[in-house]
């Protein structure tokens, strides 16, 4: 029997390829990271001795860097057990729970149609494509070169040309052996009952092919030649094949292109795609004309647990991104997010790609916003809380947001993130309990970051994405920095502390891919030597952040971390950063409880929690390597 792309896609999400694969290898211990997901073995279809054989739950795939077997769940039990694909699709369904379809007369009878119709579609794009060629495709050719499309690329994307006749598919389809009632099934004519005679629905447009998940053609967008079109963008109307708020465009390709590596990043229209794919960015995508939909997120989310949304900088464009946040909060759970990115005012992507290349696009894609940052932005930005009123009302804005989330995990985590920034927003709004105040001091008016006086003033957008803030927010701390800087140096101690490296939160974001790196080394056996490692970290795009954190390290006199220094005198005080970073990490964690604690709740006992815990704090931050004998087999005397 035949089986629905939906009924597969279900019993797929329900489980893990781990769950499937993991009863007939055993993971490899050192280079697997099981709460992400992420596995590897030693693989099933050759011999071999040391892991090669990777699969990743988030993608639902496997591949063998020896071998380059591949695949799915089905895949995996037809070549590796032997089963016929109806049983790998039984198996599957009994591991997740749903049962197997009934067979449906009527929807196979649909499914032949759909076929059918398909074949249609396609006979339509080539159509389309020979029209481009052709003498009445002229201006058409014209235009994409204006804007930059190279032949290989309309080639790629299937582009093509609807001439400006009202009869010229629907007799090119007619003298094919096409009935009418197929032609008007695909959406390729305006018909009706108070329209004598159909007529071709795409007339003097650039005609952009819109294929489904597997690559066949459902639809088209057509772009308008003439000024005095109606409609600038027209879209085929929903079809038997095609339903525009569950399609995005470019879906194959992208996600062929995310599965080798990266996230897939939302742009708004067929151009944008196109020019992003021809410049080397080929994991983007585009609604088909409209504000996104559940079922376009749920496909963005098939492919990555956190996509990016690109967005003009200008107030439409934030308006599309506060719609989308408000889209995706209800929805988000552990490991399912979504970031934005906004661009300079009155740019799209393709702009920024024609005139200042790919790479400046990369960058703003690497510094998109998480979804956090766009609720409080939308609640903040150019308001002023200078009463108390209209800070109780911010507050009331940002929980009732935060509760619209229906996971109960992310929801808490969320309420707790809402309150440490309003908390840090206003500084100490709260009157002071006269308990808690020492002789002599007074409590400092307006105090916190965004005051002026007693007036509270949200950053503007535009402060928020200059450079001061950006290279505020980029500052390496010297222990993270420290930390790692041994560990390319002295890649031996890569392998002895692999679990706690792995394990250990980095608050940089420059660092926290300096260590990302570092663990993707140590997982393709890459750190043997100090010069591979350095050369990998090279490989994965770093070098001006390795460059940068070398520096910090030896303006501080931080010796141990070099390559000179002994192995033994780099792991002492690399075990002790380690120790100190762990304690550090759980002491803040603590202090961001207590403080809330305080805040809700002001008693003596809170007060005297928090008191202790910043003196911990203190302790960790002051402490220094009071090891004995330290140095000396790097030829040092003493202490550093």
């Amino acid at each position: 029997m035949r089986f629905s792309p939906t009924f597969l896609d279900e019993i797929r999400d329900r489980v893990p390829i781990s769950s499937v694969i993991g009863a007939r290898v055993t993971w490899d211990r050192r280079k697997t990271n099981a709460p992400r997901g992420d596995f590897w073995a030693c693989c099933p279809f050759h011999g071999e001795k040391s892991p090669s054989f990777h699969c990743e739950d988030k993608k639902g795939r496997y591949y063998c860097f020896g071998c380059g077997a591949s695949g799915d769940h089905f895949r995996f039990l037809t070549e590796h057990d032997g089963l016929a694909f109806p049983e790998a699709v039984e198996k599957i369904a009994d591991m997740a729970g749903v049962p197997m379809p009934a067979r449906d007369v009527q929807e196979e009878r649909r499914e032949r149609e759909r076929a059918s119709l398909s074949d249609v579609m396609e006979m339509a794009t080539q159509f389309f494509e020979n029209r481009l060629q052709g003498a009445d495709g002229a201006k058409a050719r014209a235009y994409l070169r204006e804007r930059g499309l190279t032949g290989p690329t309309q080639q790629t994307f299937r582009l093509g040309y609807a001439p400006e006749s009202r009869n010229a598919l629907k007799e090119h389809l007619a003298a094919k052996g096409v009935d009418k009632a197929q032609i008007e099934a695909c959406g390729l004519v305006v018909h009706g009952p108070d329209i004598p005679v159909s007529y071709d629905r795409f007339r003097d447009r650039v005609m952009f092919p819109i294929e489904d998940a597997r690559g066949r053609v459902i639809a088209f967008g057509g772009r308008a030649m003439s000024p005095d079109a109606p409609a600038k963008y027209l879209n085929s109307n929903d079809t038997e094949l095609f339903h525009k708020g569950q399609v995005l465009y470019n879906l194959a390709r992208a996600r062929a292109s995310v599965a080798r590596g990266g996230t897939v990043i939302a742009v708004e229209g067929y151009m944008d795609v196109i020019a992003l794919a021809q410049s080397g960015i080929e994991n983007a995508v585009a609604p088909l004309g409209t504000a996104l939909t559940e079922n376009q997120l749920e496909l963005l989310w098939r492919m990555s647990g956190e996509p990016v949304l690109c967005f003009d900088g200008d107030a439409a464009g934030l308006k599309a991104a506060f719609r989308a946040a408000d889209l995706a909060l209800p929805l988000v759970q552990a490991g399912r997010s979504m970031r934005f990115a906004l661009l300079p005012n009155g740019q799209d992507p393709d702009d920024i790609v024609r005139n200042e290349g790919a790479e400046a696009l990369r960058a703003l894609i690497a510094e998109a916003r998480p979804l956090a940052d766009m609720l409080w932005q939308r609640e903040t930005a150019g308001a002023t809380f200078e009463t108390p009123e209209r800070r109780a009302d911010l507050e009331k804005r940002l929980r009732e947001a935060t509760y619209r989330i229906k996971d109960e995990d992310v929801r808490r985590h969320y309420a707790q993130e809402m309150r440490d920034r309003v908390i840090r927003f206003f500084g100490s709004t709260r009157p002071q309990n006269p308990r808690f105040e020492k002789k002599g001091q007074q409590q400092r008016p307006g105090g916190g970051p965004g005051s002026i006086g007693h007036q509270r003033l949200a950053v503007s957008e535009s402060l928020a994405r200059s450079s001061l803030v950006r290279r505020a927010a980029s500052a390496m701390p010297l222990r993270e920095t420290t930390i790692l800087v041994t560990l390319v140096h002295h890649p031996d101690l890569v392998d002895e502390y692999f679990d706690e490296i792995d394990r250990l939160d980095i608050t940089s974001a420059e660092l926290r891919q300096l260590k990302a790196c570092i663990v993707d080394a140590a997982a393709h056996g890459l750190t043997g030597r100090n010069t591979t490692l350095i050369g990998h970290v090279d490989a994965c795009g770093l070098q001006e952040t390795w460059q940068r954190a070398l520096l910090q390290v030896k303006s501080a006199g931080l010796w141990t971390a070099l390559p000179e220094a002994a192995l033994d005198d780099a792991r002492d005080h690399f075990t002790q950063a380690l120790y100190l970073q762990q304690a550090a990490q759980s002491l803040h964690k603590e202090l961001k409880a207590a403080e809330t604690a305080l805040a809700t709740d002001p008693t003596d006992e809170n007060y005297r929690h928090l008191i202790d815990i910043q003196s911990q704090l203190r302790d960790v931050q002051a402490t220094e390597a009071l090891i004995e004998g330290f140095g000396v087999q790097s030829g040092r005397a003493g202490r550093a």
